[in-house]
């Protein structure tokens, strides 16, 4: 099933790179959007469903720490499977993205089969939570 990917990072290189490794993934992605900070990113996601967001940490204005905290304000977008992709690799704030509300997170530099692995990770573990949540239903009458 083809999906939408929102990739969120300051470089436009990275960016590029990110894109190309999902391609060679094989993971059918109909919509890629890219934003370069998470201002940016937010302003993206409200008006376009995605259905994956890779993003940076240390970015000018707001950086990715600031996204997932605004993510999980917004609830809706809270669920929305994300992956961190810096090279912020303390456990401290490895940790603090987890319990902010992302999926994963990618070391930098990293090779594709890395990124590739925990894509796959993520959006399996997003298929068993979609498969666990009861389904919801209209009581409007």
């Amino acid at each position: 099933m083809p999906f939408s990917v929102l990739i969120v990072d300051d470089s436009p290189v990275m960016r590029g790179f990110i894109r190309r490794v999902i391609h060679f993934t094989g993971i059918a992605v109909e919509n890629y959007l890219e934003a370069s900070d998470g201002r940016q990113a937010l302003s993206l996601l409200r008006k376009q469903p995605v259905d994956l967001v890779l993003t940076d940490i240390n970015m000018p204005g707001m950086n990715g720490e600031e996204l997932l905290r605004q993510m999980k304000f917004e609830g809706f977008l809270e669920k929305i499977p994300t992956l961190v992709v810096s090279t912020d690799a303390t456990e401290q704030r490895i940790e603090k993205m987890l319990q902010l509300g992302a999926r994963g997170y990618v070391t930098k530099p990293f090779s594709p089969e890395i990124l590739r692995e925990r894509l796959e990770a993520v959006l399996k573990m997003d298929a068993v939570l979609k498969m666990d949540a009861p389904e919801e239903t209209n009581h409007a009458q």
